[in-house]
């Protein structure tokens, strides 16, 4: 009996040294009291509501569209330093007039026409043209070129036609480029390319759109927007403009659970959106003997606009942004709502707290360990006797 009463002192004392035992993380309320220590703010914690939501969801992001809004369709290729061209000249009369050398088709009518070989544009922009001299083509288009060179053998041929040709152009192109993409440098038409077309051109890309991402960079500007996005928003699919540099790389989203959840790991989107029920869902869901339902956080640096938006104290980071930890009652019916609407973004933790009792199941677990061949021996000893 003597034995026995000192376990069970020995017991009474252990519930106080419960906290002292391992675990899995903070509860509920260890979270609430490091928010705030030595009166400064450590980070903030926001209550998940409707509202909440849809702050998050109307998050400022990139948008090619209103970063070059004032670019549109660009103007018609020109030729530039560089490109080469082809000149066909044709004039009429008869065989013998003018400057060309004629010959008779089939039908008996005189046509006399020459071909200037390919020309590469020269630094200073020009051309030779046998009888024109050497006319000025970059910057102008192929008819404006075309017009020059009749005008400048007007008074040595008869009613000369002119076709001009750019066989090769180096000047009106954009590059695509990337560890996704087959690299290559995409000729401008005068239709206009958008940037679907330039990365179709390219050989398109075969990773899920919702891990690849396009980077536009254009006159010392540069955006980035997922493939799905584009794909998604015809607004984002703008016209691309000559010396764009498009870069394609795959970016894998990903998020972190811990806490008191099936799987503690960090886990792939898989998808364009994850929400934070699904978030749970993909790491087993929670845990009944461990998790405290009502304590399920998600932390995340935001940036100000929407850390001033959210109506936290500013505790911006060293890069300007605010440690924000989100917190959603999954005991409350509503938040199952709530965190099925709520997002999760690339680089979010997830972590579901240990219900406080759990503390005390641990406890009482290990002292059923180093209780039982005690009491185990007292009744071998009792059957003993």
């Amino acid at each position: 009996m003597k034995l026995t009463s000192l376990i069970w002192c020995g017991a009474l004392v252990g519930l106080a040294g419960c906290a002292g035992l391992p675990s899995g993380g903070p509860t509920t309320s260890d979270i609430n009291k490091e928010a705030v220590t030595s009166g400064a703010h450590r980070f903030n914690i926001v209550e998940v509501d409707n509202r909440v939501v849809d702050v998050v969801m109307a998050r400022p992001r990139d948008d090619l569209s209103a970063a070059f809004s004032g670019a549109g369709k660009p103007p018609s290729p020109t030729i530039g330093v560089g490109d080469s061209i082809s000149v066909s000249i044709f004039q009429s009369g008869g065989v013998g007039a003018g400057v060309l050398s004629g010959t008779m088709n089939s039908a008996g009518t005189a046509t006399q026409s020459i071909v200037v070989p390919d020309q590469v544009v020269a630094a200073d922009g020009a051309i030779s043209v046998p009888y024109a001299g050497r006319p000025r083509v970059a910057g102008r288009t192929p008819l404006q070129v075309q017009q020059a060179i009749e005008q400048l053998l007007a008074e040595t041929a008869q009613k000369p036609q002119v076709i001009v040709t750019v066989t090769k152009s180096v000047s009106d192109k954009v590059t695509v480029g990337g560890d996704i993409v087959n690299g290559a440098r995409i000729p401008l038409s005068f239709r206009g390319e958008r940037i679907l077309d330039v990365i179709a051109a390219a050989g398109g890309v075969k990773t899920p759109l919702y891990e690849t991402f396009v980077r536009l960079s254009r006159g010392g500007t540069t955006v980035s927007v997922s493939m799905e996005r584009l794909v998604a928003d015809p607004k984002e699919n703008i016209y691309v403009w000559p010396d764009d540099v498009i870069t394609l790389v795959r970016i894998p989203q990903t998020f972190v659970v811990f806490g008191a959840t099936a799987n503690n790991a960090q886990l792939s989107f898989n998808a364009a959106d994850v929400t934070l029920a699904q978030a749970i869902a993909k790491a087993g869901g929670l845990q009944d003997v461990r998790a405290d339902p009502a304590g399920v956080f998600l932390f995340r640096f935001e940036p100000q606009p929407v850390a001033a938006a959210l109506g936290v104290p500013p505790s911006p980071t060293a890069d300007g942004r605010s440690p924000v930890l989100y917190h959603v009652n999954l005991q409350a019916a509503d938040g199952y709502f709530l965190a099925g609407r709520f997002p999760v973004q690339n680089n979010d933790i997830v972590y579901v707290a240990n219900a406080a009792s759990n503390q005390l199941q641990k406890f009482l677990t290990l002292l059923g360990t180093v209780t039982q061949p005690v009491f185990s021996g007292v009744v071998v000893v009792k059957t003993i006797q």
